[in-house]
C-alpha cells in the first residue's frame, strides 16, 4: 500500500509539471502576440519625431502594446547604445528611425542575430535586413520642392540647398529629387549641411547669402533648417522665396504668416500610427509590404 501511494505521488507530480509546463508555452506566445515595441528615435528635439512618437505611443495605447522609447539625440553611437540596451531587454520588435543610415547597420544586423522583427522609420538602412520600411517619398518631395520655386520665380532661378545630416537617406533622397529638376531648371549656386538643426540652418544660410548675395530662393530639406534660413534672410535685409520639408506645426504656421513660402508636409503621427499597426501584424504572423509609403502634401498659403 505504502508503494502504491508513492507511484501515486510520483504520477501527480508529472501532470503538475506537465501543466505547468503548458501554461507557460501559452504565455509565452501571448506575449510575442501582444508584444514590447522598442522604438530608437533619432532625435526629440525636433517637434517632426516629436509628433512621431505621440503616433506610436496613441496608437501603442488603443491596442494595448507597450512602447519602451529611446531618445538617440542625433548621436549615431548614443542610438547604437540604446538598441542595443532595448535588444537586451527583451523587446519583440524594434521600430527604428536611423540618425545615419549607414551606421544604423549594425544594430539591425544584431536584431536580426537574436530573431527580432525591424521595421525602419522615416529613414532606411543600408544593411540588414527589416519587415518593412515606412516613409514619405522623400525622392518626389524634393522634386516637389523644385517644382514650386520653378513656378514662382521661374527658369534659371539662382537657388540654394540646405542638406539634412549627411548619411541620412531622407537626405540623400530630398536631395536626389530636387536636382533631378533644380539642375535641369534652375541655378543651384551653393549647397550645404545644417544637419536638419534651426540654428545651424540660421548659421549655414547667413553664410550662404553673404558669400551668394543674388540667391532668390532656398530649398531646406526640413523645415527646422527653413526657419533658421527666414531668420538669416530677415537679418541680411533679403526676400528670399523659401521651401521647406515636413510640415510641422511651426513651418504651416510660419506658412500661413507669409514668412515661409511653402513646405512639403508629411504626416506623423499617422506614420507612428502605422509603424505601430504593422508591428501588431507582424508579432500576429500575419505579412505586411515591405515598403508602406506615407502621402505626401504641399501647403502653402
Amino acid at each position: 500500500m505504502k508503494k502504491l501511494f508513492t507511484l501515486l505521488a510520483v504520477a501527480l507530480a508529472i501532470v503538475v509539471m506537465v501543466a505547468g509546463c503548458g501554461s507557460n508555452s501559452n504565455s509565452g506566445n501571448a506575449d510575442k502576440k501582444g508584444g514590447t515595441i522598442g522604438l530608437s528615435i533619432s532625435t526629440l528635439n525636433n517637434p517632426f519625431f516629436v509628433s512621431i512618437k505621440k503616433g506610436v505611443e496613441d496608437e501603442a495605447a488603443k491596442l494595448g502594446m507597450k512602447v519602451k522609447i529611446v531618445d538617440a539625440q542625433n548621436d549615431p553611437a548614443k542610438q547604437a547604445n540604446d538598441i542595443s540596451d532595448l535588444l537586451e531587454g527583451g523587446v519583440s520588435l524594434l521600430i527604428v528611425n536611423p540618425v545615419d543610415s549607414a551606421a544604423i547597420s549594425t544594430s539591425v544586423e544584431a536584431a536580426n542575430k537574436k530573431n527580432i522583427p525591424v521595421i525602419t522609420l522615416d529613414r532606411s538602412t543600408d544593411k540588414g535586413t527589416v519587415v518593412a520600411h515606412i516613409a514619405s517619398d522623400n525622392v518626389k518631395g524634393g522634386e516637389m520642392a523644385a517644382d514650386l520655386i520653378v513656378k514662382k520665380l521661374g527658369e534659371k532661378a539662382k537657388v540654394a540647398e540646405l542638406e539634412g545630416i549627411p548619411g541620412a537617406s531622407a537626405t540623400r533622397e530630398r536631395g536626389e529629387g530636387f536636382h533631378k529638376v533644380a539642375d535641369q531648371k534652375l541655378t543651384v549656386l551653393t549647397k550645404q549641411s545644417a544637419d536638419f538643426d534651426r540654428t545651424k540652418g540660421l548659421n549655414v544660410a547667413s553664410n550662404m547669402l553673404q558669400a551668394n548675395p543674388d540667391i532668390q530662393a532656398i530649398f531646406a530639406q526640413n523645415d527646422e533648417m527653413a526657419l533658421g534660413a527666414i531668420q538669416a534672410a530677415k537679418s541680411a535685409g533679403k526676400t528670399i522665396f523659401i521651401v521647406g520639408f515636413d510640415g510641422t506645426e511651426d513651418g504651416q504656421k510660419a506658412v500661413q504668416d507669409g514668412a515661409l513660402g511653402a513646405t512639403i508636409a508629411q504626416q506623423p503621427e499617422l506614420m507612428g500610427k502605422i509603424a505601430v499597426d504593422t508591428a501588431s501584424k507582424v508579432l500576429k504572423g500575419e505579412k505586411v509590404d515591405a515598403k508602406i509609403p506615407v502621402d505626401l502634401k504641399v501647403v502653402t498659403k
